[in-house]
């Protein structure tokens, strides 16, 4: 799925492909009118051995969060540069592996799909579990925050208590009588109208094609179009409009959590300890309100910072 600006972001479960097709896998120009690798004038040069350099997919969240790590790195003296907005994962794993960028945020489930498309894993430690072994020899995942950006079917709070709806279980009673709303693609998707079917039991009334969990999305869920709605779990648009994300109570999408991934030799103690506090203090909530700072058009290194500091991390 694609989102619209200011707010994308997107976990690049589809690896933003149509993008990926315009950009060169050597990180060359792609959307932004010059160089998505090129570094300010005081990162300039070929970074020493002794700086990470870190990457981004180009999307807000992926660079909200790579400017995160890369504030939480500089407070304990590590030397980095950032990189953002390189691309899809098409383009980014193999700058990872080349040693073009050495840390990079990711998702859990998305990762681990683009390395094994047939994968079966589903809960948290599943996908995990996994993904540590198929993660290319020189790189190594570490550990995952409990935030996550991932598919979440949401209803209003008066359909919520008109249903009793807290799991998406809890639809099979109703869900003949309410309309679903969600990108063109889920009516024959497994993570879609064919996995709700088949894993909750769930026969919708109607079915609404809508954009993926964008403005159409939330104006057709909060106006009263559809009752269901797919979105994204870190989206600001759910809290400010009092949205439920129901529960997958029974994990037919796959975990998203957060995490690191990075090149083995830059993986020092310092490095590892720092990104894994951050990964420890980062939940989907907290996610979802920075998210919500930056397309009000705040600073994203201010937001970092911010939250960094709230969590004696900077």
């Amino acid at each position: 799925m694609t989102r619209t600006k200011p707010f994308v972001s997107l976990p690049a479960r589809t690896a933003l492909g149509a993008l990926t097709t315009v950009c060169a896998l050597t990180l060359t120009a792609c959307g932004n009118g010059g160089d998505p690798t090129a570094t300010t004038a005081d990162d300039a040069g070929k970074a020493s051995s002794d700086t990470i350099t870190i990457g981004s997919a180009n999307f807000t969240e992926s660079e909200l969060l790579a400017t995160i790590y890369a504030e939480a790195l500089k407070a304990k003296g590590v030397k980095v540069r950032t990189r953002l907005s390189i691309g899809s994962r098409e383009t980014y794993i193999p700058a990872l592996k080349d040693g073009s960028i050495d840390l990079l945020p990711e998702y859990t489930g998305a990762l681990l799909q683009y390395f094994d498309p047939k994968t079966e894993a589903a809960t948290r430690d599943e996908v995990v579990a996994a993904l540590k072994k198929k993660l290319p020899a020189g790189l190594t995942s570490l550990k995952e925050a409990e935030a996550e950006d991932k598919d979440v079917l949401v209803v209003t709070e008066k359909t919520a208590k008109a249903n009793n709806l807290r799991t998406i279980s809890d639809l099979k009673p109703v869900a003949g009588t309410l309309a679903l709303g969600a990108p063109p693609e889920w009516k024959t998707r497994v993570n879609g109208v064919v996995g709700l079917k088949n894993v909750y039991g769930l026969q919708f009334g109607k079915f609404v094609s809508l954009d993926a969990g964008g403005p159409l999305t939330l104006s057709a869920v909060t106006g009263g179009q559809v009752q269901v709605a797919d979105m994204y779990s870190t989206d600001p648009g759910i809290a400010k409009n009092k949205l439920v994300a129901l529960k997958d109570d029974k994990s037919l999408f796959l975990a998203e959590n957060i995490l690191p991934v990075i090149n083995e030799k830059k993986a020092t103690p310092t490095v590892v300890t720092t990104l894994n506090a951050v990964s420890a203090a980062l939940t989907t909530e907290e996610l979802m309100t920075m998210n919500g700072k930056v397309s009000d058009l705040s600073d994203m290194g201010s937001v970092a910072q911010d939250w960094l500091k709230s969590h004696d991390l900077a």
